[in-house]
This record gives C-alpha cells, sequence and structure tokens, in this order.
C-alpha cells in the first residue's frame, strides 16, 4: 500500500501536471482553424503515397477500441495484428487479442478467413489484385482487413473522403519515434494520425473517435514496428487447411453475395 507521504507526492503531481495542461490546452482549442490545412493535407499525403510505394511490408500493431455500455462507462478491448503485404497481390494477417484470434489469407485468387481457437474457416473466390480484394472484402463480405485503408494505392483519397477539417497539432512521441500529429474531422468521426517525420513517412498512430454514439468511444492503432525489406515466402499467404479445422460457408448478404459467420 501506498504510505501516506507518497499519496501526498502523488497529489501534488497530478496537481502540477494539471497547471500544465491547462496552460497548454486552451491554446490548442483557440487555434484550431476552419478548413482543411494545406499543410496537413501534404503530410498526409506523402506518408500515404509512401506506403503506396513500397512493394512488400510488415507491420505489428497493438490496437484498443472501446465500447460504452448502456450506463455510460466504457470498456476498452486490446488486440495485437501482424500484416504482411506483398503488392500487387498478396496479404497475410493474424489478429489475437480480448475479444478475436483470427487469421486472414489472400494469395491472389482466394480469401481466407481462420479462427484457430474455434477451428473453422471459410474461403471464397476473390479478385486478382490487392485493392479490388479490399473492396470486394468489405462490400461483398462486410469484412475490414487490418490496415485496410492505408493500403490502397489511392488510400489518399480513401481517407480523406468526407473531411471537412483538418489541422497540424504539432510534433509528438510514437514508440521513441518523432512524428508530425495531424487532426482530421469528418461527419461522423474525428480521427488523428501520427506520421514519422524524415524521409520515411511511415504512420505510427491512428485513433478514431466515433461522433454519433454515445460515449464517443474511441479505436486507437499503434503501429509498434515496421520492416521495409522482409523477406517472404508464396507459403506466407497460402491457407493450409490444419487437420482439426472445419470448414463453414460464408453467410450470404442481402442481395446474394457472402458474408461471413
Amino acid at each position: 500500500m501506498f504510505k501516506m507521504d507518497q499519496c501526498r507526492h502523488a497529489a501534488r503531481l497530478v496537481a502540477a501536471l494539471g497547471l500544465l495542461m491547462s496552460a497548454v490546452l486552451p491554446q490548442l482549442a483557440f487555434a484550431q482553424p476552419a478548413g482543411i490545412d494545406p499543410q496537413a493535407q501534404k503530410l498526409l499525403r506523402a506518408s500515404t503515397d509512401y506506403v503506396a510505394g513500397l512493394k512488400r511490408f510488415s507491420i505489428e500493431t497493438r490496437n484498443t477500441f472501446e465500447v460504452v455500455l448502456k450506463s455510460g462507462q466504457k470498456i476498452q478491448f486490446d488486440h495485437g495484428v501482424n500484416v504482411a503485404v506483398q503488392r500487387p497481390n498478396k496479404l497475410r494477417a493474424q489478429r489475437i487479442g480480448d475479444l478475436v484470434d483470427q487469421d486472414f489469407y489472400y494469395d491472389g485468387k482466394s480469401l481466407t478467413l481462420h479462427s484457430p481457437s474455434e477451428k473453422y474457416f471459410a474461403t471464397v473466390a476473390a479478385p486478382g489484385t490487392l485493392e479490388e480484394m479490399l473492396d470486394f472484402a468489405r462490400t461483398k463480405l462486410d469484412i475490414v482487413a487490418p490496415a485496410g485503408d492505408f493500403l490502397y494505392k489511392n488510400a489518399y483519397e480513401t481517407v480523406m473522403e468526407g473531411v471537412t477539417d483538418g489541422l497540424v497539432v504539432g510534433k509528438g512521441v510514437v514508440e521513441g519515434v518523432r512524428c508530425d500529429h495531424l487532426a482530421f474531422r469528418a461527419p461522423h468521426i474525428d480521427w488523428q494520425i501520427w506520421i514519422q517525420e524524415g524521409d520515411k513517412p511511415l504512420p505510427r498512430k491512428i485513433v478514431i473517435t466515433t461522433k454519433d454514439v454515445a460515449g464517443a468511444p474511441q479505436f486507437a492503432v499503434v503501429m509498434t514496428k515496421w520492416n521495409l525489406a522482409p523477406k517472404f515466402s508464396d507459403s506466407l499467404f497460402a491457407f493450409k487447411q490444419p487437420k482439426n479445422a472445419k470448414k463453414v460457408e460464408f453467410q450470404p448478404l442481402e442481395g446474394g453475395a457472402p458474408k461471413a459467420q
């Protein structure tokens, strides 16, 4: 247990931090201009264009999303994701955490979702390019691939759709990496992105706030590790059925297209 003097020290520290934040936050509040700052656009486009130009890469991320209970209390859930991309037509992602245990395979011909803990998988024929597969998964299967929006070659147009305001908040540090911190607004969401400084403008953190849900829950992604020169074998992207896994079918969406169970 804390001793009394430790508690007093902690209280003084909290008070000092409060004074510091009160000095900074009002300046930020009054500094937000209407519209989209051209510098924010420039920094974001540089990042999306850089990622689009990578022929192969892998990312490790730490993800947190919030659920708002009927009482108004927020509950957080975490999961980690490992993503491997090889353009023009290969993607592998592994998600594991509090509520999810899922492998995502795309080998240029088929898309497979595999749940190791529940011992089932579903496979469907898929289009022949990464961008076409992402569209297919979203519109026909109601599935959003991990880091999907930033995998498009035209990712800038995708993430900026509906954005009405944007600004450069300032500098920040994510996982020890110095970044430019940007913030954007759209009708239903606010979102922030931290982009690595220098000649490799990689996204390092993304926070999305859902404004039209009570309690404004957030989803946060921290890119803990980028590898820009990985070595992949084709077998990494090809699903091989485990002996104890049962095949299931994608359930049809309205209009006859399949949807994952």
